[in-house]
């Protein structure tokens, strides 16, 4: 066949698949539009007819609500190098006042075994939880080992917790997500709280494809499915159960809370909770203390092709075949409607695929001259929807990451069509591979990344860090009678943890462990004798006694700093000029930092 001939074989092939593709679209943009129809009439409703009681509480309703026991359980394997940080961050953050977290690993992870021992070492509240059993296992055989181990601790010390949360080792929880699920809980048996990626450069265009479509999802669908008679999947993390819930999961899955053969165990619970009749509800997405401060659990997800592509293979093979596997077709019209929704990506993902191929072919050749008026016309109205959803999406997106970074969405979801595709055609050749030899389905874990110190000083800026007294207390460094006496007794002119210092209810290394916590600053201790003097002297001396910050260390081209106060923005600023190098600030107590300075100057 020559090259003309090709190119006319190719285009009529074009032409014959043109209207057929174009109607499929259509009729996927029909039912997008339905969901877009539901999501702003309910918007309208809320805006002027608000449930005042509910719909969004305020802070004195979140306030006054009767304070339940609440234990977030975390799943680990392999997490050693951000589950400390992640614990950490959550103690220092969370504006609740009764929360334990449970921290399962395996006996063959020594590494996240020390870590989370290290911090249960300094919190109370924090529980490491072992397998009984070498790991990897699945995310789900790992919190119901967590689970079981909850209710020993219960019988133990006669305490009983009230409300569970799940999340993952790179979760950034929001600060007021508990206080969230603990106003909901009153009412529901599951509340899944929003989440959202973290922001990235608009380079990272693979993170940026779940940027747009978790900021879409838990904008529009999530809020409309219960709307419309469906159940709510949980996201995994961010989801809060009622332990009666729980118990009736464990009662008819003997004993299991989470189904271990499952590829997405969140999903499948907010499906069979939805079955038992228990009651569902999604926080919406809410802004406090900032322009970009939401009510939503933060997470890098992947960030390159291969990750992503392991990940979205899971959530086809979970979600749309093995779920179509275990749990059928619904058993009403509006479960049997999300699960179509939530299973049309099978066919949905390639199509959008070969839209793309067909629009890009159309531009190099022009063939929507030849095409026929019918079939023009179906072009059209499904374009005029396709414009739509990307203007919705638009619009999620810049509400949460702003106006410039919304304008790549419709070249990301040109790249969202292709890694779709792929992820659905590689869940169907193993899905099927693994029937045909009747084999079990693998698990696929996602490689976790926790946001970096400066991402969580950031993060920490926008909002209001748990008091220095509420840290200090649930640390076990101080009881709460303790705190009572020394707020009452404390000089208006003396800081809480100096005051506290003072009349010896803790020393100085419990108060700076406790700012450290509050302000995401690492504790150190520099040796002298091991600072090398070009290092001690990268600053002038009158700098180091003007701002009381030492230098100690260069390394990955920055310059770490021992400060014996948390720094200001000025100190900052008066150090920037000495230096090239990227500022780093360590905190060390008083007592350490005067023998530093006697030893270096």
């Amino acid at each position: 066949m020559g090259l003309h001939a090709w190119f006319e074989f190719v285009d009529r092939a074009v032409l014959w698949a043109l209207a057929p593709l174009a109607l499929a679209i259509l009729m996927s943009g029909l039912d997008d539009l339905v969901i877009d129809v539901v999501w702003a009439a309910d918007w309208l409703r809320n805006r002027f007819r608000p449930e005042a009681d509910l719909f969004p509480p305020g802070p004195r309703q979140l306030d006054s609500a009767p304070i339940r026991r609440i234990a977030i359980l975390i799943p680990l394997w392999h997490e050693h190098q951000v589950i400390a940080r992640m614990i950490e961050h959550a103690i220092a953050t969370i504006h609740y006042p009764d929360f334990h977290i449970f921290a399962g690993a395996y006996p063959n992870d020594d590494l996240t075994q020390d870590a989370i021992r290290r911090v249960a070492d300094r919190f109370p509240t924090v529980h490491l939880v072992l397998c009984p059993h070498d790991g990897p296992t699945s995310k789900a055989d790992c919190l119901n080992w967590i689970y079981q181990h909850l209710g020993l601790y219960e019988e133990q010390n006669g305490e009983r917790f009230h409300v569970v949360v799940t999340h993952d080792a790179e979760d950034l929880i929001h600060p007021d997500e508990l206080r969230w699920i603990n106003y909901y809980s009153a009412r529901f048996d599951f509340v899944q709280t929003p989440v959202l990626a973290l922001p990235t450069p608009f380079r990272a265009m693979t993170h940026g494809i779940y940027c747009d479509e978790f900021a879409e999802y838990h904008t529009r669908d999530m809020p409309v499915r219960t709307l419309l008679g469906g159940f709510l999947p949980s996201a995994g993390v961010g989801t809060g159960y009622r332990r009666s819930a729980l118990e009736k999961l464990a009662e008819t899955n003997s004993n299991r809370v989470f189904e271990p053969e499952a590829l997405t165990e969140d999903y499948e619970n907010g499906l069979k909770l939805f079955r038992m009749g228990c009651s569902q509800a999604f926080v919406p997405i809410s802004r406090v203390a900032g322009p970009r401060n939401f009510v939503a659990t933060r997470e890098y997800f992947p960030q390159n092709w291969s990750s992503a592509l392991r990940q979205r293979t899971r959530w086809v093979m979970g979600i749309a075949l093995q779920g179509w596997e275990r749990h059928g077709w619904g058993r009403n019209p509006g479960e049997t409607y999300w699960l179509w929704r939530d299973r049309k990506g099978l066919i949905a993902n390639p199509l959008g695929l070969a839209a793309n191929v067909v629009f890009v072919y159309g531009l190099a050749t022009a063939i929507w001259a030849r095409v026929p008026p019918l079939a023009t016309r179906v072009v059209y109205a499904t374009a005029a929807l396709q414009i739509l959803r990307l203007a919705v999406r638009m619009t999620c997106s810049a509400r949460i990451y702003g106006f410039r970074f919304a304008l790549g969405v419709p070249l990301r979801a040109a790249y969202a069509n292709l890694l779709n595709s792929a992820a659905t055609l590689l869940a169907l050749t193993r899905y099927a591979l693994a029937r045909i030899r009747g084999q079990a389905l693998v698990w696929m874990k996602t490689d976790h990344s926790f946001p970096s110190r400066a991402t969580l000083q950031a993060h920490s800026s926008q909002t209001l860090s748990r008091k220095l007294g509420e840290i200090l207390v649930s640390s076990g460094y101080l009881t709460t009678a303790a705190l009572r006496v020394a707020l009452a007794t404390k000089p208006p002119d003396l800081r809480l943890g100096e005051h506290l210092v003072r009349i010896r209810q803790i020393d100085e290394a419990s108060l700076y462990d406790g700012l450290s916590l509050q302000k995401g600053l690492p504790l150190t201790d520099p040796d002298p004798s091991e600072i090398p003097p070009r290092v001690a002297r990268a600053l002038p001396e009158h700098v180091v006694r003007q701002w009381n910050a030492l230098p100690f260390r260069v390394a990955e081209g920055a310059l770490d700093l021992a400060v014996a106060d948390v720094p200001s923005h000025a100190m900052s600023a008066a150090l920037r000029p000495f230096t090239t190098l990227e500022l780093r600030f360590h905190l060390v107590t008083p007592g350490k930092f005067r023998k530093l300075a006697k030893a270096l100057l």
